[in-house]
């Protein structure tokens, strides 16, 4: 596991435990690092995370404030570069509308490729990260919950026969990660996403490839939905 999910999950913890309280101001970017033992870069990328999936907010001028523990939609925050030291992209980033709307197209035809591949072998691999979702949301750990999902869509990639596929969701993998995050901002309906990755899953398993293009654009559709965003569908 990277350093920023290590640190994010501990502060995920934190935060749970009561050791940070709702309406609390974080300890410094510094001190925070310092005490961890991890870069600077690092901790940001572990910070943006867990705003993403509604822990914390920033307070410009002031720091990081845990955030109320109440359901509804936090704002989500701009995706972050992953990579240590990173130089700021040459292309801005893609805004969430437009990662929703690639995903819409990219993701359900990969499902309709995996539903056509699906092999005996590749069908536990599937509901096994399944599995580890859902005990992740059980738990309220929505770091591995949102890793877990991550693995989940990457796979279906990777069924799907095609390597295009799986190489658009690596390149694309800090957008596509966030636009994951961002949806469980709202705990009233963080069970939501392995409802629906069930359907796509029993789909794929069956073979069906009509039902595994429309439970991923109905996921996708949903996704959206759940941070108030609609997108132009093709």
């Amino acid at each position: 596991m990277s350093m920023p999910n290590i640190a994010a999950q501990t502060l995920q913890r934190q935060i749970l435990s009561g050791t940070y309280l709702p309406g609390e101001m974080l300890p410094s970017q510094r001190e925070l690092s310092d005490s961890m033992g991890i870069s600077r870069a690092s901790l940001r990328e572990a910070l943006s995370m867990l705003e993403a999936l509604g822990f914390i907010r920033s307070v410009p001028g002031k720091g990081t404030l845990v955030a109320e523990r109440q359901s509804g939609r936090a704002t989500p925050p701009p995706p972050q570069p992953s990579a240590e030291g990173e130089a700021a992209p040459a292309t801005p980033p893609l805004e969430l509308a437009a990662i929703f709307q690639l995903r819409y197209v990219m993701e359900s035809a990969a499902a309709a490729l995996a539903a056509r591949h699906i092999t005996p072998h590749a069908t536990p691999r599937l509901w096994g990260i399944q599995a580890r979702f859902e005990e992740a949301l059980k738990n309220l750990d929505l770091v591995s919950a949102s890793h877990a999902d991550f693995e989940f869509h990457q796979l279906i990639a990777e069924l799907s026969g095609n390597p295009g596929f799986t190489q658009l969701v690596r390149q694309f993998e800090s957008p596509i990660s966030h636009s994951l995050r961002v949806p469980f901002a709202d705990r009233e309906r963080i069970w939501a996403p392995a409802v629906e990755h069930r359907a796509i899953a029993a789909a794929i398993s069956a073979g069906d490839a009509d039902g595994a293009r429309q439970a991923m654009q109905q996921h996708v559709v949903n996704a959206a939905a759940r941070v108030e965003l609609r997108f132009g569908l093709p």
